[in-house]
């Protein structure tokens, strides 16, 4: 196991790895790789491996980290092994710094060796942004080819098909291929589902926490349910704090003018506002913006009626705090996850599609004029992108023009098999948050429905990051040890 550095947290022994995987894992297969007998591979594994891989990207490879910790009494111990599936897409694994920094984390090493990768793409996992973008869009320019068509096929490799054969190979190869137990939060439960769909036999148990995607997946179904949630979500955080909705509609008033800059020098649109809701789907969201709005002008004690006085009257010229500025650019700006907002919809994207997703988010709230920078009071957006954010967003304009072409693609792979779904035989316990605001909660159950072996823990205690809390984690664990699901793991 090629091992980078070994040291100690308070709380945690803590081990950091790294291995090669193919950036085009078409035409081969994890267990081909590793040079392991697979008796029986699945029919997405077998699809997959019998395709050609891009003859752009043969025989390239990128680096995998990932990070093992336990408890430092646990050290040499062997314990059974649980994968953490991450959030994102394009998400890094949690950066710890005690056990009680990530809440599940203290359970799970009481029990656990916990695996903590980066994604592909993301954290030190041959991270994808705007510099890798230029430098393929220049490496396609040499060699006569299109350089946006060049960049749309790369970012391809670094979805949920690419992801769990990185995780089933790093299984095999890293860890002797022992079964393991997974948790996958949030983008992670989709992650859950395309594993188990492809690479079952490696899983002993799963965990899902607000993350169960609709089968078949649809982009624009899930943008139907969630968008009215957002604006239920905004309206609840104005009834809770009516001074914050006087006080975003002339931050929006003076954003309007069309001449206000954040500290890095892009634009701060209406639009590019909206995106500070895309937080109020946890807790706690709208104290965080309350008190960020508490803080936004510039002149007298603070509150509209004297920012608006000190302009003379016109919101034009109301002058807000550069810390209030920093606070929105570090809220909309994607310099540290690019992915993020990138691969956005294309989670949804499975197999063959039957027509382009073509920005689903922007045609959805197109129908919707509550939404619009001239409504007040401005409703705000949550976890939603847009065309005009790879124009505005200095981390994402590299990214503008294959984004272009991956709205109009058809051809992604292939992430779920619903007949092997309904075959499932690995116990699933998935915690599903009863008021997601990302992901709907009777998309959840309807999946659950038709997965074997598959039981849910519906609670509206928790918003959608719950499982970074003390109490999520030890509950589905219980449910899952007292039903017997765990049996020769714990």
């Amino acid at each position: 196991m090629p091992l980078l550095s070994k040291y100690y947290l308070p709380g945690l022994a803590v081990e950091d790895h790294s291995i090669e995987v193919p950036l085009d894992w078409r035409g081969t297969s994890p267990a081909a790789l590793a040079g392991v007998a697979d008796p029986c591979p699945s029919r997405l594994v077998c699809e997959s491996a019998g395709l050609d891989p891009d003859p752009a990207f043969a025989g390239q490879k990128i680096k995998l980290f990932y990070r093992v910790v336990c408890s430092p009494e646990n050290v040499g111990r062997d314990l059974p092994l649980i994968v953490f599936l991450q959030g994102g897409p394009g998400g890094a694994c949690p950066r710890l710094t005690s056990p009680s920094s990530d809440g599940w984390v203290e359970e799970a090493i009481r029990h656990f060796r916990v695996v903590l990768p980066d994604q592909r793409g993301c954290g030190r996992s041959s991270r994808v942004d705007g510099a890798r973008m230029e430098a393929l869009a220049a490496e396609a320019r040499r060699e006569g080819a299109d350089p946006a068509r060049r960049q749309a096929d790369y970012l391809k490799r670094f979805l949920a098909d690419s992801i769990i054969r990185d995780f089933e190979y790093l299984r095999l190869s890293e860890f002797d291929g022992a079964r393991w137990v997974t948790l996958g939060q949030s983008y992670g439960g989709f992650l859950t589902l395309a594993n188990l769909s492809t690479f079952p036999a490696g899983v002993a148990a799963a965990f899902t926490c607000g993350g169960i995607p609709h089968v078949p997946a649809s982009a624009d179904e899930v943008y139907a349910h969630t968008f009215p949630r957002m604006l239920a979500k905004t309206r609840g955080w104005y009834e809770r704090y009516p001074e914050d909705e006087r006080r975003m509609s002339l931050v929006a008033d003076r954003a309007a003018a069309g001449d206000l800059r954040l500290p890095d020098g892009s634009l701060l649109s209406v639009r590019r506002l909206q995106l500070c809701g895309g937080g109020l789907g946890m807790k706690p969201a709208p104290e965080r913006l309350h008190s960020m709005l508490d803080m936004a002008f510039s002149d007298g004690d603070g509150s509209c009626g004297d920012a608006l006085a000190h302009a003379g009257g016109d919101p034009r010229k109301v002058a807000l705090f550069r810390g209030f500025l920093e606070d929105v650019q570090t809220q909309t700006d994607s310099a540290s996850n690019p992915l993020y907002w990138t691969l956005q919809e294309f989670i949804y994207a499975d197999g063959k599609l039957e027509r382009p997703i073509r920005w689903s988010a922007a045609r959805q709230t197109d129908s919707m004029p509550e939404f619009s920078e001239d409504a007040r009071p401005l409703m705000l957006f949550g976890e939603a992108m847009f065309p005009w954010m790879f124009r505005e967003d200095p981390a994402l304009v590299p990214f503008a023009d294959a984004m272009d072409l991956l709205m109009e693609d058809t051809s992604f792979g292939r992430l779920y098999d619903q007949v092997q779904l309904a075959a499932n035989e690995v116990p699933l316990q998935a915690a599903v948050y009863f008021d997601d605001l990302y992901v709907d909660s009777g998309l959840q159950l309807d999946t659950l429905s038709r997965v074997g072996r598959s039981h849910a823990w519906v609670t509206n205690e928790f918003e959608h990051d719950g499982l970074h809390g003390s109490e999520v984690f030890r509950h589905i664990l219980a449910e899952a040890r007292d039903r017997g699901d765990l049996e020769g793991v714990l």
